[in-house]
């Protein structure tokens, strides 16, 4: 017992020092891959369709959830279809200015998309 919780430890003290190595961000560019795959994937895209979109509803249903997003906020994503509206937002935005957004983190990259694309109506 002692062994597994001296190893949990030393595993949870070199995580930081890891993610720090290796770059801690996931980038728009590597979201982009799997979103764009989707469409390419002659089978269909479904499980590169799936991580895209898996991604962009976290992210979205986490501002619904914290109220960032929705009624009374700045961002009011789409009703309906909206995995599908905000992944093809999300392509356009960072084809906007490409060289500068593919290296945002992926994070900040969805929240331009969705300010840019899904503005509140006042």
């Amino acid at each position: 017992m002692r062994l597994i919780v001296t190893a949990t430890a030393a595993l949870m003290l070199s995580l930081p020092a890891f993610a720090e190595s290796h770059g801690s961000s996931y980038l728009a560019s590597e979201l982009m891959a799997p979103c764009q795959e989707a469409d390419n994937d002659a089978r269909g895209g479904a499980p590169a369709e799936t991580e895209c979109e898996q991604y962009i509803m976290g992210y979205v249903e986490a501002l619904m959830a914290t109220g960032m997003a929705g009624a009374g906020t700045e961002i009011c994503p789409p009703e309906q279809n909206t995995a599908d509206e905000v992944r093809w937002a999300f392509i356009r935005w960072v084809y906007g200015d490409f060289g500068a957004r593919r290296a945002m983190a992926a994070s900040e990259a969805m929240m331009g998309t969705l300010k840019d694309n899904f503005a509140c109506a006042n």
